[in-house]
């Protein structure tokens, strides 16, 4: 390895940029913080207030706002499902377990379906269940007590890091704003260049729409930094970057320039709109991001069977840290069941366990016996935090920091009365690596992830919906269908690792046909029922449609009946006329 090479391997450590230093420390602080105030209350286990904290910390205070909330929700549920199922089933152990598993399984599956950190207030209400209902399981009567101090340790930990990011990112309601039209320019910008460029080859198209859809997913996050002051600011945002899909798909069916900037400049007025907000907007734009209902089923049954292997291996072994193993498997699968590729992540995740575990050998070894106080134990633990810190915000090192930041606090196990000695560490570390192993298996063997029969499904999924936007009935608009399938087309190629390039590029081209195509359906249904149009034209425009449906190549033989009919009515049809065009055009590639 040269000198440069190593230079830049380490330089997320010895040179980060201000930025990812400045999110390093304050976390870190909120972390201590969170175990002092914790260990002066005198909880029973504080090292759970830490750990939420590194959960809920992100860059941004909207992100953490959002996760800090779905987090309190999940927990809630959690420990009210916990406390009911191990009050049901107290001597029961079979069907105590096959209750968990079930419900565990309901919420990853659910959690599929849901973006951002919806999808993972589900994951919490399921782990947290497994917490409370396992640790209660020597006590079923403590149960209730379980229950509130895990709340307690969340919610102290929610509340530091919310104070830590609140001192360190003042003006957010001004500095959101203004963040959000920035990054609406830019994507608009960089996007009329691409489409105004002569290459636009498929990497170019891929980069492009990445673009735009990562602006969309920061929108739900700048929102809430702003706070009521947002308004409308997310539905025009939302609208702008449709626009900007708009174009982008024009472009792609070789429309004409004046075309495609019309789009282009409906994307600029939402922009403005953002910037001077007008009173008493009422405009609505709602996005949503489609899954694939086999994926939920997969991650539901593949969780179920996690928590049930966990248990037999439990009772068939007698280990006497068999609970404290089926905690971490549920943890662990709650924290990674809705990854996008599962099977890599847990590759980086437990190899950041292993550090993990090492680091806290350390420390409960050498560092621990010779402290004297809790806050020379806060002082000492913030060297590798900060460096977790520093490699949660690298993106090759996120999974390794993950396990890392999380598990650090928990195996050190700090406590007012005491300190782990070797014996209870080894024990819990035993349990922890053999929870992170077991559901690494599972996750590489158990109903594992095909991204070349994702490609599959989603092409399958898309080319049914494109045929249903031709019924009268659907409600599907233009903004809505662009932005559907560009978030789908997005995540496809993401995922499609270990996929030859050239069928991801196949897939990729027919993805982006059904897009365009299904673009100029919805202009063609929207032109036949616009009152405006005349009724021989809507008619007619309704008939092709229904035979386009149900069989193209009969469609295509009656567009230029159907043209010259539009040549004869008044006004001018050009964009109609492009839409019938293109659609028939295109329609080739959608089937292929």
């Amino acid at each position: 390895m040269t000198t440069v090479t190593a230079e830049r391997k380490w330089s997320w450590l010895f040179a980060p940029s201000m930025a990812n230093l400045g999110f390093a420390v304050r976390t870190s602080c909120a972390a201590v913080f969170s175990l002092l105030v914790a260990m002066w209350m005198e909880l029973g286990s504080p090292q759970w207030a830490p750990l939420t904290v590194w959960v809920v910390a992100t860059a941004s205070r909207g992100e953490s706002i959002s996760k800090a909330r779905w987090r309190l929700l999940g927990t809630i549920i959690g420990c009210s499902v916990g406390v009911a199922l191990i009050a049901s089933f107290p001597q029961q152990a079979a069907i105590f377990f096959a209750g968990l598993a079930a419900w565990i399984g309901l919420c990853c599956g659910c959690a599929t379906f849901f973006d951002g950190f919806r999808s993972y207030g589900f994951l919490v209400a399921g782990f947290t269940t497994a917490i409370v209902a396992v640790d209660a399981i020597p006590d079923p009567d403590a149960a209730f007590s379980v229950a509130m101090a895990r709340g307690t340790y969340i919610m102290l930990g929610i509340v530091c890091e919310g104070v830590a990011t609140m001192m360190f990112m003042p003006d957010m309601e001004g500095k959101a704003r203004r963040a959000l039209v920035k990054r609406l320019k830019h994507v608009a910008d960089h996007t009329s260049i691409m489409l105004q460029g002569a290459d636009f080859s498929r990497p170019v198209q891929q980069a492009l729409l990445a673009d735009i859809m990562a602006a969309a997913t920061r929108i739900e996050y700048d929102v809430l930094e702003m706070g009521p002051a947002a308004g409308r600011a997310a539905d025009h945002a939302r609208a702008a970057l449709a626009s900007l899909l708009a174009a982008f798909a024009r472009r792609r069916a070789e429309a004409g320039w004046p075309t495609i900037q019309r789009s282009l400049a409906h994307a600029d007025e939402h922009v403005r709109l953002i910037v001077s907000p007008l009173r008493g907007d009422r405009f609505r734009f709602r996005s949503r991001s489609v899954r694939q209902g086999i994926e939920g089923v997969r991650n539901g049954l593949r969780a179920a069977a996690g928590i049930v292997g966990a248990w037999l291996l439990w009772e068939v072994t007698g280990w006497p840290s068999g609970i404290t193993f089926v905690s971490y498997v549920a943890l662990v699968y709650g924290l990674l069941a809705t990854r996008e590729t599962p099977t890599l992540a847990t590759g980086d995740f437990v190899r950041g366990a292993l550090l993990c575990a090492l680091v806290a050998a350390v420390f409960v070894v050498l560092v621990v016996p010779g402290v004297t106080s809790p806050e020379l134990l806060a002082g000492a633990l913030m060297v590798p935090m900060v460096a977790g810190g520093l490699a949660a915000r690298t993106p090759r090192l996120i999974n390794h920091a993950f396990s890392f930041n999380m598990f650090l606090p928990v195996l050190i196990g700090p406590a007012n009365m005491g300190r782990y000695d070797e014996v209870s560490f080894l024990n819990g570390t035993s349990a922890f690596l053999g929870a992170v192993f077991f559901s690494a298996v599972m996750f590489r063997f158990v109903l594992t992830f095909r991204p070349d029969d994702h490609l599959r499904r989603t092409i399958g999924w898309a080319q049914r919906c494109l045929f249903d936007l031709t019924y009268p009935t659907s409600m599907i608009s233009e903004r809505a269908w662009l932005i559907v399938n560009a978030d789908s087309m997005v995540r496809t190629v993401r995922t499609a690792r270990n996929v030859p390039e050239d069928v991801v590029f196949a897939r990729f081209s027919q993805h982006m046909a059904i897009m365009t195509v299904g673009m100029y359906v919805i202009e063609v249904r929207q032109t036949a029922q616009d009152k405006t149009c005349s009724a021989g034209l809507s008619r007619r425009l309704q008939v092709f449609l229904r035979v386009w449906r149900k069989d193209q190549a009969r469609g295509e033989m009656m567009l230029p009946v159907l043209l010259r009919f539009i040549d004869r009515v008044p006004g001018d049809h050009t964009d109609l006329r492009l839409a019938l065009v293109k659609m028939v055009r295109l329609q080739h590639a959608v089937r292929s």
